[in-house]
């Protein structure tokens, strides 16, 4: 009987990892703001989670139909003497990258020369972490793949 338990519980925690990959792939929002110089609550370092979402004003999180975010930093050259002209822009891209690769650059976005990065995942564009998040089923498969058989082989 308690191998049974063991066995089911097993299978339950393998179920209940699956379940919240799969929701957690469905809820894709970008943060959506816009700062120039020191003016909004956009610009780097980007100190707000999902909670502060509702209380900060000038920033949203919008949900994402391709699951790609951006943030693009334009101006602020190598030359510039402050940040005043620096502006950064966090929002949902239509697309992401052909290789479905995180990453970051220079690109040319509305005419202008600007750093752009695309992330995938629900509110990635937050920071400077441009890595897609482990999935959460990878950890438990070492363990499945040692526990189950052995303990399905007892009952």
């Amino acid at each position: 009987m308690k191998y049974i338990s063991l066995c089911l519980a097993v299978i339950f925690l393998f179920g209940c990892s699956f379940l919240v990959g799969k929701i957690h792939g469905l809820l894709r929002r970008c943060y959506q703001c816009r700062s120039r110089g020191e003016l909004g609550s956009c610009k780097d370092p980007f100190n707000f989670n999902a909670t502060d979402v509702d209380h900060e004003s000038g920033l949203s999180a919008v949900p994402c139909a391709s699951g790609w975010c951006g943030k693009v930093i334009e101006g602020g050259g190598t030359y510039a003497i402050d940040d005043y002209d620096l502006a950064i822009q966090r929002m949902c891209v239509q697309r992401g990258p052909d290789d479905n690769m995180d990453r970051c650059a220079d690109t040319i976005y509305n005419y202008k020369k600007v750093y752009m990065c695309f992330c995938q995942g629900d509110l990635c564009n937050k920071g400077h972490s441009w890595t897609q998040p482990t999935g959460r089923l990878v950890p438990l498969l070492p363990l499945l793949s040692v526990l189950l058989p052995s303990v399905c082989r007892l009952i």
